[in-house]
């Protein structure tokens, strides 16, 4: 049986985002909830199958509409499965508790320490978005490519996810920064030489289905760029058959996946798996990001790189390994 209860039909309705919740409040349409809370629509239709939250409802049209409370809870959970929380301890709480646990993170929570990143995130609190642009990018020429984006870029997305964990930016501020670091980093990324014909080894980057952040992907490209690897990536959300397919196209030697939001782990892993199964035996596939418990699980042919600074070790492994076979 569908868990989903049905709204009364409302005259007059064009948009399921203008729909009136029970209690008042306007009803959320699920790319309205996207927007809001940071998480995918597949996210939210898996915890629904999986966890019974959320519980959506219907609009006049049949589509999915979700209650002021549940968009609510939505953002706890966002913030605390962001600080590591994992998300089926967290579903049958009630929202006192998620926010007791918020709360506590608040107070340990410790603020940027470079003076520098603390500034930019006044910035980005002020919406000074010229100014933030034009200091990342001195910062950028300043420190060498690599050294910013280990030492500056990375902190400071960081400290952008802490400061929106303790609730001193809203999401359209993280927006924001993820928006200008990306142009900075696109930018730095377009003059690096371009690697010499036959360079090795080619690199196809993207992100799965439903994971929308690529900032991490353009910060691992930076770096595989700067170390001579031949770059293509693909952006994000790029569906398992075509991933596979673009790195036969592209006769790609490693196939780089970066995961910044908070999927399933197990829809992480089945999908890790088919994809694995699909490309070309030789074709090695690395994985970074959030799901550092990868290492603690490995997988058969799946390489799991807990931070940006294996990457150099990690392309220096496979040109000793191609050298050698």
């Amino acid at each position: 049986m569908d868990k989903m209860q049905t709204l009364s039909p409302t005259p007059g309705l064009d948009a399921a985002e203008e729909a009136p919740g029970r209690g008042g409040g306007a009803m959320s349409s699920i790319a309205a909830v996207e927007r809001d809370t940071g998480l995918s629509k597949d996210v939210l239709r898996i915890w629904e199958r999986r966890y019974g939250f959320p519980r959506p409802l219907r609009d006049a049209a049949g589509e999915r509409v979700y209650p002021p409370e549940q968009v609510h809870k939505l953002r706890l959970l966002q913030r605390l499965i962001g600080a590591g929380h994992r998300p089926g301890r967290l579903m049958t709480r009630p929202v006192e508790e998620l926010q007791a646990l918020i709360d506590r993170s608040r107070v340990q929570s410790v603020p940027a320490t470079d003076p520098e990143i603390a500034r930019w995130l006044d910035r980005l609190g002020g919406l000074e978005v010229a100014t933030l642009r034009r200091e990342l990018s001195q910062a950028q020429l300043r420190e060498g490519l690599a050294r910013f984006v280990t030492g500056k870029a990375l902190p400071f997305a960081l400290a952008v996810g802490q400061a929106w964990m303790r609730g001193q930016l809203q999401v359209y501020q993280e927006h924001v920064f993820s928006e200008v670091m990306q142009g900075v980093l696109r930018q730095a990324i377009a003059s690096v030489p371009v690697p010499a014909a036959g360079a090795r080894p080619r690199v196809l980057l993207s992100t799965f289905p439903g994971e929308a952040h690529g900032l991490g992907l353009l910060m691992a490209e930076a770096l595989l760029a700067l170390e001579g690897c031949d770059c293509l990536s693909l952006g994000v959300q790029t569906p398992l058959d075509d991933l596979a397919q673009a790195a036969r196209a592209h006769r790609s030697d490693i196939l780089a996946l970066s995961f910044a939001s908070a999927p399933a782990r197990r829809s992480v892993l089945e999908g890790l798996t088919v994809l694995r199964a699909a490309l070309p035996e030789p074709v090695q596939l690395w994985v970074g990001g959030m799901h550092r418990w990868l290492s603690q699980h490995p997988r058969s042919g799946i390489m799991p790189l807990a931070s940006l600074s294996d990457l150099g070790p990690a392309v220096a492994a496979w040109r000793a390994s191609a050298a050698a076979g």
